[in-house]
């Protein structure tokens, strides 16, 4: 799965509903991604945890999904967001003027990052290759460098390296902010995603 690849975490675990991934982090230990939400699956992968701040990323909306929740669960709306996808098409983007670009790639992850003059980091992104497909993961602009189209050179850039390594289709999760920068791209969404957190 390449969001474990992008992360570094441990090789994901099947399970009934899906997969459970060892994140290890403050506030999220690990999280069960169900393949799909149905009440019984979402009862069934919830009873299955016993160890606080483990999440479930569930395919549906919020609302939906959390009369399903047996008591300690809770939906955190600011977590939930969007599964999304394009099929991926190079652009060669020119970079950004005052900025420059790096492009590396580490234990099959590649990172591009973008600085301002000073060597300051302005934006950023990295995304993991698995197949046919890859993943973008923690495309971030720093708030000083904001609304000058940097977030959407780092996803050409990430686009067109994913495009060299074979894949075809892009895939990621985003978050309401980022929903918005991507479908100006020409991401769509396949799903809405939410977040559910054990906090007995």
């Amino acid at each position: 799965m390449g969001w474990t690849v992008s992360r570094s975490t441990p090789p994901p675990v099947e399970r009934p509903w899906g997969l459970y991934l060892d994140v290890g982090v403050a506030g999220q230990v690990g999280r069960h991604v169900l393949s799909y939400a149905t009440e019984p699956v979402v009862r069934a992968a919830a009873a299955s945890v016993s160890v606080p701040d483990t999440w479930l990323k569930v395919p549906g909306e919020a609302e939906d999904v959390e009369p399903w929740l047996p008591e300690g669960w809770v939906v955190d709306k600011e977590e939930s967001g969007h599964l999304m996808s394009v099929g991926l098409r190079a652009t060669a983007p020119a970079v950004p003027d005052g900025y420059r670009v790096s492009v590396r790639t580490r234990d099959g992850v590649t990172f591009v990052c973008l600085h301002d003059r000073a060597g300051a980091l302005a934006a950023r992104g990295q995304m993991a290759v698995l197949g046919e497909a890859a993943v973008v993961d923690r495309v971030v602009t720093e708030e000083a460098h904001r609304r000058r189209g940097l977030g959407s050179h780092v996803m050409r850039v990430l686009a067109d390296e994913a495009l060299a390594r074979g894949a075809g289709l892009g895939v990621l999760g985003a978050t309401d902010d980022g929903r918005a920068l991507y479908e100006v791209l020409g991401w769509k969404l396949s799903a809405p995603l939410a977040a559910c957190i054990y906090r007995p």
